[in-house]
């Protein structure tokens, strides 16, 4: 990704909602000023690191001073885009799209999941969570008439390739991919997927390494 010119590893986007989420940690604290080496504790990167990935984004603090944790707070939420209000949808309202769309935290984060899609009869016209499940055939006029963002994918993997196509050409600018499937598009949109199966895995990789370091 680029920022301002400058290539910034996925690994330090993928660090910026954490700090996000600590910075807000530490207002609701009353702390006010923080330095790199305190922020290190809870993020668990150096303080060297630290500055090397604000440094990305401008720096935002001072030699010898810190960081006002408020103005960081807002800065990062500035750069994750929290304040622009996406609206979101997801597709699929079997069990993960529905355990999706009771989740509380979306909302306080600015994205609001305004329905969910599926082709299901049985399911279509029921809400969860106050938001209508609405069938799958609609979904373009829906997504054209209620300036949706982001499509949150929780339907089986075989049904990905095509929907998310069309999805991009309806107006979606942002892709959650839980469906496992790689997906490939003509048009550059932005992308994140989700595999639970990888990071289950990668669960039992340390808690493997773990054991095999107890026994050396």
């Amino acid at each position: 990704m680029n920022y301002k010119g400058k290539n910034v590893p996925e690994v330090v986007i993928k660090r910026l909602p954490r700090y996000y989420r600590y910075l807000g940690d530490y207002l609701k604290s009353g702390v006010t000023r923080i330095s790199s080496a305190k922020l290190s504790e809870k993020m668990g990167v150096t303080a060297s690191q630290i500055r090397q990935d604000f440094n990305y984004f401008g720096g935002f603090g001072q030699q010898g001073y810190g960081y006002n944790v408020e103005y960081l707070y807002n800065e990062i939420a500035e750069l994750l885009g929290l304040k622009d209000g996406y609206r979101a949808v997801i597709i699929g309202a079997g069990h993960l799209g529905l355990a999706l769309a009771n989740h509380a935290s979306f909302e306080k984060r600015g994205f609001s999941i305004t329905a969910l899609f599926d082709s299901d009869e049985e399911k279509v016209g029921k809400t969860v969570n106050s938001k209508p499940i609405l069938h799958i055939e609609g979904i373009e006029d829906y997504i054209k008439q209620n300036g949706i963002s982001i499509a949150i994918l929780a339907i089986p993997k075989s049904e990905v390739g095509a929907l998310a196509e069309k999805l991009v050409e309806y107006g979606v600018k942002g892709l959650w991919n839980f469906s496992s499937a790689e997906i490939k598009l003509s048009k550059p949109v932005a992308v994140e997927n989700v595999h639970m199966s990888d990071s289950l895995m990668t669960l039992s990789y340390k808690i493997k390494q773990g054991e095999t370091n107890k026994e050396n």
